[in-house]
């Protein structure tokens, strides 16, 4: 069995393949046009959960079936709602024209955990922002595990990848983009300042849980932005975080 980055990097290096669970999931690639290799399926699900999204495919696409526990044996994991499906990899759009109508986006600094990003995702679609930005070190955001957490959302936001660092920042106020660093610092300001409220077009950093964003980011930011905590508490889940920021920042 190949691996995520053998996935992405060995087979058909060109398009590259990422794989989607169950089929709500796979029913929010195809409708957003993702174009699908071969499905994986319970042989009880051919006519039940899958019948829907395998009606919206070509007759030439592969479907293969077994049972529950042959399918387990094969992918070495129960399949959510027993469907898999391999799709085509898009090709990424420059930077420039993922963010050319933006007005609100989110750099995604070195964060690594899968089920973080698939929040992010998540809630960047349900609350208004209009890019998602993911630095050089952060992971896949096609990872199977972090499509199925936001639940096909990554299907539905603009995404691409930009350098880790103060070289990305720079990127982006070059685009014309006033950045705003989730973090902790003396001359913070809060979340909910009018200041930033008034920004024409803003990009919200936010950095790993356990280490936070780097300094040398911090310092480059344009704003450094906390949000307001009670009971001697001095951070939030960063999906958590993420989702109040878009909230409270939303164009």
């Amino acid at each position: 069995m190949l691996t995520e980055a053998q996935l992405r990097n060995r087979l058909q290096p060109e398009r590259g393949i990422f794989i989607a669970e169950s089929p709500k999931v796979i029913k929010v690639a195809l409708e957003a046009g993702y174009v699908p290799v071969s499905f994986l399926c319970e042989e009880r699900h051919i006519a039940g959960d899958a019948s829907e999204i395998l009606a919206m495919i070509s007759q030439d696409i592969p479907i293969y079936t077994g049972s529950r526990e042959l399918l387990t044996s094969l992918t070495g994991y129960q399949l959510t709602r027993g469907v898999l499906c391999a799709m085509y990899r898009p090709a990424l759009q420059p930077l420039a024209e993922v963010l050319k109508d933006a007005r609100r986006v989110v750099v995604v600094h070195s964060v690594c955990d899968t089920t973080n990003i698939g929040a992010i995702f998540r809630a960047a679609a349900a609350l208004g922002m209009d890019a998602v930005l993911m630095t050089a070190d952060a992971c896949d955001p096609l990872n199977r595990r972090s499509v199925r957490v936001s639940m096909g959302s990554v299907f539905l936001v603009p995404w691409t990848w930009i350098p880790a660092g103060v070289e990305g920042l720079r990127l982006l106020n070059d685009l014309g983009f006033k950045t705003a660093a989730m973090a902790l610092r003396d001359d913070n300001i809060d979340i909910d300042s009018p200041e930033l409220k008034a920004v024409g077009q803003l990009a919200i950093v936010m950095g790993t849980e356990g280490e936070g964003l780097p300094q040398a980011v911090i310092d480059v930011a344009n704003y450094v932005v906390r949000i307001p905590m009670h009971n001697k508490v001095d951070s939030l889940n960063v999906a958590a975080a993420a989702s109040i920021a878009f909230w409270e920042l939303k164009k």
